[in-house]
């Protein structure tokens, strides 16, 4: 019994308009829908990964997790074994699954669907020390080129308690604890992935960000380029964290939450005995980059 894949996050927000393009411009591809939400992909994927609604403020509309075959029938046993009640979708929410809130009251939709999966990348040529990968090549990234965001890897959620959502999670939906960082954050996975769901102590609820895969450190930065030269700042980055391992760089959207590109994130694989470490708090952002901002961990939407 368990969720296997994170397939989407959907946000309701005052101008879909600017939502869109602030999505656009991190590098997703709008997909013409039937219903009022703008549906926005990787292009590689034939999936949608964010979703936008129309709503006074922004917030967290919901969360759809895939859980294919056998694993969705497992998962609504185990639901209802735990006294969860399966309630109404949102309003203008996509067709199909199960939907239930976790004890924060967020929306999620499980649905019987499998992990979307993009094309692999062809192997990286790098020259290290003793190591050579590129030969009688120019490595530098072409002028202009950007960001392409191949998969939606996790979101990190507010929460005014850790250790309850957690065990919600885990016992419940059957994710997997990877780390934590004493009360102040803890990091689950439903895939291979060291995380597909990170949850951030704050005195409420709230959406935090949503983190997309790119091929390289350049494509990171060539995104940050772009990003800086449609006016989308301020932002943190480049650095890399200390829990998940990867390589970040993060923009503000319009509302005061962030989309994150990242790059090397530690792999887990399902039969590997992992051993989850409780970190210093001191280890809960990074090991290096520039300062963090002041209000990076402010939940917005409870101004």
């Amino acid at each position: 019994m368990a969720v296997r894949a994170l397939l989407h996050y959907a946000l309701e927000v005052p101008d879909q308009t600017v939502g869109e393009g602030f999505y656009r411009a991190f590098g997703l591809t709008e997909t013409p829908a039937r219903d009022d939400a703008v549906h926005l992909r990787p292009a590689s994927l034939a999936r949608e990964s964010v979703l936008l609604y129309a709503g006074p403020r922004k917030r967290l509309h919901h969360i759809a997790f895939g859980a294919p075959a056998d694993e969705f029938e497992a998962t609504r046993e185990a639901i209802q074994r735990a006294g969860v009640e399966e309630v109404d979708p949102p309003k203008g929410a996509p067709d199909g699954g199960l939907w239930i809130r976790d004890p924060d009251g967020n929306a999620l939709n499980i649905r019987p669907e499998g992990r979307p999966v993009p094309p692999p990348d062809p192997p990286l040529k790098l020259n290290s020390p003793g190591h050579v990968g590129r030969v009688a090549e120019r490595g530098y990234p072409e002028a202009g080129a950007s960001a392409r965001p191949r998969r939606l890897s996790h979101v990190l959620l507010f929460t005014p308690d850790v250790n309850r959502q957690l065990d919600f999670y885990t016992r419940i939906l059957g994710m997997r604890f990877s780390d934590r960082a004493r009360s102040v954050i803890a990091f689950l996975r439903c895939t291979t992935d060291h995380h597909n769901l990170a949850l951030l102590a704050s005195p409420g609820p709230g959406f935090h960000h949503g983190s997309f895969e790119v091929g390289s450190v350049d494509e990171i930065a060539m995104g940050a380029v772009r990003m800086r030269t449609a006016g989308w700042e301020p932002a943190w980055g480049l650095g890399r964290h200390v829990i998940g391992s990867n390589f970040f760089y993060y923009i503000r959207d319009p509302w005061g939450s962030f989309a994150e590109y990242f790059h090397d994130l530690d792999y887990i694989p399902e039969d590997c005995a992992w051993s989850a470490r409780d970190f210093p708090e001191a280890d809960a952002l990074y090991r290096w980059g520039p300062p963090v901002p002041p209000d990076f961990g402010v939940n917005r939407e409870l101004e």
